[in-house]
């Protein structure tokens, strides 16, 4: 497939009131999509939706933590659109783990906001893509999806477990012919990283990480990895022993 084959699909993209789904948002509209974008910052989707054209963006704010909101917003959606040929899960949020104060309700609030809105997405939009000839599901996971991270109980835990439902469900829907992406990006510069105290090597800007997402949507690539210096390496790090895994990240944790 090539980036053509974008033009014309009706998206379904959560998470893109800011960072990486905004970006995204606009570069599907540029490849000539209609795309409904959702989050919770109604303000920044009217905007939002004035830089790409109301004919072209849709902004259907809600709350993904919210199952009985997201139902109702998959039924928006459909209305809006005429149906859904490709819904993009991409909210999330990130919290670092304190193991001096372990607090549970800092991974109820992850898990909620980075996987559980997933579940009720695909939950609500499922039967809406079955209807569509040319139906895509793609989920933003992570490339710490691949190996433990330093306080990143919380945040990791969700983004693997996002990388293997969504591995999971393309084995399942592969006999409906429904193709299934999971991203697994590394660090973008978005107002969420702008947070973070510690060193991001091979830190991209947000609107390559979109054109590389837009890309790799458009061939269907069933694991969408960047950038490739940073990502690969990872996988293979993690790939290592358990012990000298261990060994290697906490020396690279001394570093930073």
């Amino acid at each position: 497939m090539t980036s053509a084959s974008l033009s014309g699909r009706r998206i379904w993209l959560t998470g893109a009131s800011s960072g990486i789904g905004r970006a995204v948002a606009q570069e599907l509209v540029r490849r000539g999509s209609l795309v409904a974008a959702s989050g919770r910052n109604v303000t920044a989707l009217q905007d939002l939706s004035a830089k790409c054209g109301p004919d072209r963006l849709i902004p259907v704010p809600f709350d993904a933590t919210d199952r009985s909101a997201t139902t109702a917003a998959a039924r928006t959606v459909q209305a809006r659109l005429g149906g859904v040929d490709i819904a993009f899960f991409n909210a999330g949020t990130c919290e670092y783990v304190d193991p001096r104060r372990f607090d549970s309700r800092l991974f109820e609030r992850v898990v909620q906001t980075n996987f559980m809105s997933m579940v009720y997405g695909i939950e609500a939009v499922l039967p809406l893509l079955r209807e569509s000839r040319t139906p895509y599901l793609v989920g933003m996971s992570s490339t710490v999806a691949y190996g433990c991270l330093p306080r990143a109980e919380a945040y990791g835990a969700t983004k693997a477990a996002i990388k293997y439902m969504l591995e999971s469900l393309r084995l399942d829907l592969a006999a409906e012919q429904i193709p299934v992406s999971v991203v697994c990006p590394g660090f973008v510069r978005t107002p969420l990283t702008d947070l973070n105290d510690f060193p991001m090597p091979f830190r991209i800007e947000v609107d390559e990480a979109a054109r590389r997402i837009a890309d790799g949507m458009a061939r269907q690539d069933p694991e969408i990895h960047f950038p490739k210096r940073f990502s690969i390496p990872f996988k293979l790090l993690a790939m290592l022993p358990a012990g000298l895994y261990n060994r290697v990240a906490a020396r690279l944790v001394r570093a930073s």
